[in-house]
């Protein structure tokens, strides 16, 4: 049977639900997809993996499910639906790059534990995408996987970690992406890209080991909430492996959309740079406007209450003592061709006795506990900018890395600057694009923060941004 033209922008949670009432086949869905990839990827470089033979043998078996099942019940809740992986976590058979030409090429002889998750929640894995060198990085223009642009302005890059990510989803190459943040790597993008980005609270989603002490996580990029909160349903399990793993949730995410928002919220706002002397771009300003007045509206209470950050010297210092090491454990073929930034934060963590570290690792966790304690005592909802720039043109990192590979960091930090603080604290935190820059026509995303353990709340936060200004039927000129 011939279905109509699939449109590659449609949300996850609807894909699967024409799958599942076989409107669509998911043979017919993964074709779409893999011609919106051989159509657009070779100026876009979402994908650094392709393995169309596995994608179309997963999709041919995902029908063959769908024909024998005596009920819709019976098949998983993202049955069929495509879903590219980020290429810092394993997938059975295929290689992990973690960005690097320095590292092997070798095929992973078992699949992350995320992935399998997503696996067991029926989706058909789309290949990998690309990332800067060992997550270090807001974008990807390495020496392994090449430069990735943004598909509102090929000349702009999409943000990162998880660069490919956001491509992919942005352009319709993807109907969602996994991701992974460890320092603004889910929310970057996010906002570069015009995308949702959630990254949950530390130890809701667990992988094979735990990233950077804590400061990574995993999660998804979507056009849609909606998505987003499916998604969070499938990859919020309770891991008896891990070292910590809280039970599985006993109520949906998903569910959590149907509930309104509790009145009389405190919502608070943080629009100036936590490092000084960092500007805040004035359409950064304007999302976060838009996004309390949208909620003074709907009954939350603004509050003037300021947000406890203690010294910048301080919290920098304490993320970068762990963020040094955020390559370490990755096998590595050929170790002198690390990219220098990355040479430079190894020989940064060997400087760094184990004495140090660890009292680096007790700082990192008084200054959260101060954090979290004050955000706690004074809000139920925090409203920054996701950065405070827009998203930079492609090579605009490299000023000065010439004499000092680690500018690449510091040039980094307009991106960064208003993300990385919760992966220090823990805390749930969500990017929606609530708005775009008149002048240039870019996506500016809006970044919400919520108590640990309230993704419920960030998601009908969300929900009541995407019904006052939406976004899931904006398109990018290269999509």
């Amino acid at each position: 049977m011939t279905h109509a033209p699939i449109d590659p922008f449609t949300p996850a949670v609807e894909l699967a639900a024409a799958i599942r009432r076989k409107e669509v086949s998911p043979v017919e869905v993964a074709d779409c997809y893999l011609a919106r990839m051989d159509e657009l990827d070779p100026r876009l470089n979402a994908f650094c993996h392709r393995a169309d033979d596995d994608v179309r043998k997963a999709a041919s078996a995902a029908a063959d499910a769908v024909a024998r099942a005596k009920s819709p019940e019976d098949l998983p809740p993202f049955h069929g639906v495509p879903l590219p992986v980020k290429d810092l976590v394993d997938v059975a058979g295929w290689p992990t790059t973690h960005g690097s030409a320095g590292a092997g090429r070798a095929p992973a002889a078992a699949s992350d534990p995320v992935v399998r998750r997503f696996v067991d929640a029926g989706f058909v894995l789309l290949g990998k995408t690309t990332t800067s060198e060992f997550g270090s990085l807001p974008f990807t223009e390495s020496d392994a996987l090449g430069v990735s642009r943004n598909p509102w302005d090929p000349d702009r890059t999409p943000g990162g970690s998880s660069s490919g990510a956001g491509v992919a989803v942005a352009a319709g190459m993807a109907p969602l992406a996994h991701a992974e943040d460890g320092g603004g790597s889910i929310r970057i993008p996010a906002s570069c890209t015009g995308l949702v980005g959630l990254k949950p609270t530390r130890g809701l989603v667990t992988n094979a080991v735990v990233e950077v002490e804590g400061l990574g996580t995993g999660g998804v990029l979507t056009r849609s909430v909606a998505d987003t909160a499916a998604a969070l349903d499938v990859l919020a399990r309770h891991d008896p492996g891990a070292w910590w793993s809280p039970p599985t949730p006993r109520t949906s995410f998903a569910a959590a959309l149907e509930t309104e928002l509790p009145a009389g919220l405190r919502i608070g706002a943080l629009i100036d740079s936590p490092i000084d002397g960092i500007p805040v771009h004035p359409a950064c300003v304007a999302a976060v406007d838009t996004a309390l007045r949208a909620f003074e509206s709907t009954g939350g209470h603004l509050v003037d209450t300021l947000f406890p950050l203690p010294p910048a010297d301080e919290l920098v210092a304490a993320f970068t003592t762990l963020w040094n090491v955020g390559g370490a454990g990755v096998p590595l073929a050929e170790p002198d061709r690390i990219e220098p930034h990355n040479r430079a934060l190894r020989d940064a963590a060997r400087a760094i006795d184990s004495w140090a570290y660890a009292e680096g690792l007790r700082r990192t966790q008084e200054l959260s506990r101060r954090i979290v304690e004050g955000f706690l005592a004074g809000f139920d909802l925090l409203v920054t900018p996701t950065m405070a720039c827009l998203p930079p043109l492609v090579g605009a990192w490299r000023a000065g890395t010439d004499d000092d590979p680690l500018r690449a960091l510091v040039n980094s930090y307009p991106m960064g600057v208003f993300t990385s603080v919760f992966n220090v604290t823990g805390q749930p935190a969500v990017s929606v694009p609530v708005h775009h820059d008149e002048a240039t026509g870019l996506p500016v995303g809006v970044q919400l923060v919520a108590a640990p353990w309230r993704e419920d709340l960030l998601l009908q936060a969300s929900r009541i941004l995407e019904l006052a200004h939406p976004w899931t039927t904006r398109r990018p000129s290269a999509g």
